[in-house]
């Protein structure tokens, strides 16, 4: 068994403060015996306002938020998946990036939010995340202490090809950082982890936003953690911010492999031509 943490995140405008918070929830998860702390979606900065936040986008040498991630790293000799953050890309767009980090401090991959979340709500709330940062084109994996990790990003969960993709590699865990709205939180999170862990048979660890944030928006929460069979072992609720933790047992996932081998049983779908 493998102990990780999922630090829970109300994130504001100032990344000087999210960092903090960061930093201080992955010493707490290190002397806690965690090999390895999950943050969500936009842990460094939750901010609408593009202005604004324009001022602290860097390049990934220069931000600022990733270094002091990088420092506890290495102090507290703990890994920490960072959920995502806005990064200035050499051709000037904005990337939603997610990194994994090593206990030296060490960048040991990163992976830019693939599916963009273009969309218009019953509510009236409508976003347009294209409008602000260009997708990735890339599935990533990394080798951890807690296996192979696969990296995805919030809306991505829609979009099963990607964890197909991540199954067929043999992520034994697959990030979801999230920052949800609340209605499709409420309609869609929990089928849509548990469907993803069930269909790549693999844990999804998912650090998620919560609460009425200084931009104004409302984000879902609950955190979870969910086996390869599908069963929920962490949910941190909507009530706020907060570092939990759960236990990985690495084998779970080759006996539910072993069990249902859909991985292996899977063939090809001819496309459906009209």
């Amino acid at each position: 068994m493998t102990r990780i943490a999922v630090l829970q995140m109300t994130s504001g405008i100032d990344p000087e403060q999210n960092a903090r918070t960061m930093t201080e929830a992955l010493s707490r998860a290190s002397s806690e015996g965690a090999a390895m702390m999950f943050t969500p979606e936009m842990s460094g900065m939750v901010d609408r306002q593009r202005s604004r936040a324009s001022a602290h986008i860097a390049r990934e040498e220069d931000d600022r938020v990733l270094a002091a991630l990088r420092d506890a790293a290495a102090r507290n000799g703990t890994w920490v998946a960072i959920g995502s953050l806005a990064m200035l890309r050499d051709d000037g767009k904005w990337a939603n990036r997610a990194f994994v980090i090593d206990g030296t401090g060490e960048v040991r991959a990163r992976y830019d939010k693939i599916h963009m979340f273009d969309v218009d709500l019953a509510t009236g709330e409508s976003w347009r995340e294209s409008n602000t940062y260009e997708p990735g084109t890339q599935v990533v994996t990394a080798e951890t202490p807690i296996g192979r990790l696969g990296l995805s990003v919030c809306y991505d969960i829609r979009f099963p090809a990607l964890y197909e993709a991540l199954g067929q590699a043999r992520c034994d865990v697959i990030a979801i950082p999230a920052a949800f709205t609340v209605p499709t939180g409420k309609a869609h999170w929990h089928i849509l982890q548990r469907a993803r862990a069930i269909e790549a048979s693999a844990f999804t660890v998912s650090a998620a936003q919560v609460g009425r944030h200084e931009d104004g928006r409302d984000t879902f929460g609950h955190s979870l953690v969910v086996d390869p069979w599908g069963d929920v072992l962490l949910d941190m609720g909507e009530a706020g911010p907060g570092l939990a933790f759960a236990e990985i047992d690495l084998a779970r996932v080759a006996e539910i492999r072993a069990q249902l081998p859909s991985l292996a049983n899977r063939r090809d779908i001819p496309r459906y031509a009209a």
